[in-house]
């Protein structure tokens, strides 16, 4: 008899809906589990900015405590929140099927449109990366920080703090909002944040080797695995914690991996996009090779201002 495999998560509903995710996923494969809540830096401070608490591990620490010391078998995250370095004695070891990546406009208004400037509008969002780019494309456009889990935010909303919210089109669908979104966003102007659309597993190096092969058998998928390995290498090169603008996206063909990145600037004056491409082995290489270019465009010196105005 298998031990029952415990799943460790904060309790937004969202991330409840990727433990639940990940729990059929196991299932499916046989594996029985059982759900952990963990709460979490980053659900308990809601009126400060995720840049101002730290960007390192706010929705992360808690839950890698209980994997170190064994509550917890594995804990799931939003791919998007996991730092780009782990400490030592944990690993990713599965990264679910990507969902729609793009970002998108969420509103109980169906008249909102962010290229008409003649019209002022006011959109609720706490991601630097969102709001540089629309600096970048929309400058008449303004922004307010509205933080909490998906429903906190559409609340907020709909009390008149925002005419509109800039969210992920992942969470508001996987939260069944789609009658609220009012446009999708294109990716080549709102590139997302590394990682968005997929549910990151993340164990201690400790466990078994059997578990955590059927762990992984059971919740990876190759293909959106390998783009996040080439994400994840260009943001770790770059030290792009959730608080800088920094932004990528690997799309996979057949056996042909594309990514493309940068970063843009806190004012949204300059933004730098290069793009890269090769073979799904050259994941790892790809991300770095990236990095490399966007550092040498100018993306160095626009990352040294941005941390030494976020006080990094």
């Amino acid at each position: 008899m298998n031990k029952k495999i415990k799943i460790g998560t904060r309790g937004s509903k969202l991330a409840l809906w990727q433990a639940y995710h990940i729990q059929d996923l196991l299932s499916a494969k046989g594996l029985e589990s059982e759900i952990v809540i963990i709460e979490t830096k980053g659900d308990k401070i809601l009126d400060v900015s995720i840049a101002k608490i730290g960007s390192k591990g706010v929705f992360t620490e808690e839950l890698e405590d209980q994997l170190r010391d064994g509550r917890i078998d594995l804990a799931v995250h939003s791919a998007k929140d996991m730092q780009s370095s782990l400490p030592n004695e944990f690993e990713i070891i599965a990264f679910t099927e990507r969902e729609k990546v793009n970002d998108s406009i969420v509103s109980d208004r169906k008249d909102i449109d962010i290229a008409d400037s003649s019209k002022p509008l006011t959109l609720g969002t706490s991601s630097t990366r969102r709001i540089a780019t629309l600096k970048h494309f929309y400058p008449h456009v303004k922004t307010v920080e509205v933080r909490g889990n998906l429903q906190t935010r559409i609340r907020k909303m709909k009390e008149g703090a925002c005419d509109a919210l800039l969210l992920a089109y992942a969470g508001v669908h996987r939260m069944g909002y789609d009658d609220q979104i009012v446009s999708i966003l294109s990716l080549e102007e709102f590139t997302p944040a590394i990682g968005q659309g997929s549910v990151a597993v993340e164990i201690a190096k400790s466990l078994p080797q059997e578990l955590k092969s059927q762990i992984k058998e059971a919740c990876n998928h190759q293909a959106t695995s390998q783009e996040l390995i080439a994400e994840r290498a260009y943001l770790r090169v770059l030290d792009g914690g959730c608080s800088i603008p920094v932004f990528g996206l690997a799309q996979s063909s057949e056996t042909t991996l594309t990514l493309k990145g940068g970063i843009v600037d806190l004012e949204g004056k300059q933004r730098i996009v290069k793009q890269v491409s090769g073979n799904f082995e050259q994941a790892e290489a790809l991300g770095i090779e990236l990095a490399d270019q966007v550092l040498s465009a100018g993306g160095d010196m626009i990352l040294k201002d941005i941390k030494s105005k976020l006080g990094k």
